[in-house]
């Protein structure tokens, strides 16, 4: 048996490599394709893409977690009504290829015109699709939605006073609001460092990098504040003032 030297096994795994590369890459290109066509066909209503590239088993989890197979996706593409239109577009997309199966990634960037306002969302989405002897077809997805900061607003320097303070849970660990010298604010949790807070309106703060989270300031009957609540998602955190 002969041996062959590290040098040419590690040039065979290169050329081996390099001639794998663009058949993945020649896949993407058709992923990336199908994904964008399935996409401009939701604002035509055209029902016929969705049917073409969703497998009979295909399971498509949304941003708001609902689960669907393809009956119910097909029958819910319809035509935008009248004012409203948009594009969406296939961007940041990645594919991998394992035999039969590919995985990808990509961000829906989404621009809606509602009634002459301008809107924008953008969704990250896994899909993975499945070689068909008909082609490539989708066999699950999850979409996920790309929280942003909110815009922020001014507070008065009223307002910020009213706001600094330490507010605790029952076990005794607190978080301390400041203002700043710069005409901000600043929480820190005890063993943490502060972080910056943000005034989304009026009692409702938010730390930026952050969007699942709110931090409301809670009052008594008497209008004085008495209580931080730290909302994570639907889930509230209360910290008495103390």
């Amino acid at each position: 048996m002969s041996r062959r030297r590290p040098a040419a096994i590690a040039l065979s795994l290169a050329l081996g490599l390099a001639a794998s590369a663009p058949a993945e890459d020649g896949v993407k290109d058709v992923l990336r394709r199908q994904t964008q066509e399935l996409f401009d066909a939701l604002g035509k209503g055209d029902k016929v893409v969705w049917e073409k590239y969703l497998d009979p088993e295909v399971r498509y989890v949304d941003e708001s977690g609902a689960v669907a197979g393809k009956k119910e996706m097909v029958d819910g593409v319809r035509a935008l009504p009248a004012g409203v239109s948009g594009t969406i577009r296939v961007t940041d997309y990645e594919a991998r290829v394992h035999g039969g199966l590919a995985v990808a990634t990509w961000v829906a960037d989404e621009t809606e015109t509602y009634h002459g306002r301008e809107l924008r969302c953008r969704y990250r989405t896994t899909d993975t699709w499945k070689k068909t002897p008909a082609g490539w077809r989708l066999v699950a997805a999850q979409v996920l939605a790309i929280r942003e900061d909110p815009p922020a607003i001014a507070l008065t320097p009223a307002l910020r006073a009213e706001y600094a303070g330490r507010y605790a849970l029952p076990d005794g660990l607190a978080y301390e609001i400041k203002a700043t010298p710069s005409g901000g604010l600043e929480g820190a949790q005890d063993g943490r460092k502060a972080e910056e807070l943000r005034a989304e309106s009026p009692d409702v703060l938010f730390v930026p990098g952050k969007p699942r989270y709110r931090y409301l300031i809670r009052r008594d009957a008497r209008g004085k504040v008495d209580a931080l609540i730290q909302r994570r998602e639907a889930w509230d955190l209360v910290w008495e003032r103390k």
